[in-house]
């Protein structure tokens, strides 16, 4: 799974979109069987790494090697720009923030403190930071019920890590968690850089609709 995170930063500050997406169906078949909100979020991402793949492969294949060439060539003077729903720069953004919160979450699992919060408070308070702010009301309260069934951080780290110790489990999180980070800010940085990091909703109720654009 790190692996081919790491392998999608490339030396020339881009994101090597094959290598995103396959590192995406590893981290998939690994947070999928910690636990129903896991098991949500991780549904949802396997969706959008599909509808990348059909970019990534399709007939347009060429402009679908890195986040920087797809989003040059979903730019509206370069080329008609796809629906909102089949545009792989919406897709990705989507895919950026659910990468935000688990890494999130898998930090605050490595590093929790015995007697402070508990790791379903944590990747709770993860998901706020994350992805409520894009969320609709009853998203939202459906995954708070959700976490009311979180596992406990002892039975996390058993389940993410078979068989090793709490210290090398909490220590192979945290390699991980870091992993993520850095591919997190890449993209984040890139994202940033056009314009990107609200095409896809990010509105909260009462604020006023910003208008969709790219550059």
């Amino acid at each position: 799974m790190m692996r081919s995170f790491r392998a999608s930063l490339n030396t020339e500050g881009d994101v090597e979109l094959s290598q995103y997406l396959a590192g995406w169906r590893e981290l998939v078949r690994f947070l999928t069987p910690l636990g129903s909100i896991f098991a949500f979020a991780t549904s949802e991402a396997s969706a959008k790494v599909t509808a990348l793949e059909a970019l990534v492969h399709g007939p347009q294949a060429a402009h679908y090697t890195s986040l920087g060439t797809m989003v040059a060539w979903e730019r509206p003077e370069i080329a008609p720009p796809p629906s909102a729903k089949a545009s792989g720069s919406v897709t990705m953004l989507l895919l950026h923030r659910a990468l935000r919160w688990s890494q999130l979450c898998l930090h605050r699992v490595a590093t929790g403190m015995l007697g402070g919060p508990d790791a379903g408070v944590q990747c709770s308070d993860a998901y706020g930071t994350a992805l409520a702010p894009h969320h609709t009301w009853l998203v939202r309260q459906a995954v708070h019920l959700a976490f009311l069934a979180f596992p406990s951080r002892g039975r996390l780290l058993q389940l993410m890590c078979p068989g090793a110790r709490e210290t090398e489990a909490r220590a192979a999180l945290a390699r991980a968690a870091g992993t993520l980070e850095d591919v997190y800010n890449r993209t984040q940085g890139l994202l940033a850089e056009r314009g990107l990091l609200e095409l896809a909703g990010g509105r909260k109720e009462g604020s006023t609709p910003r208008r969709r654009r790219y550059s």
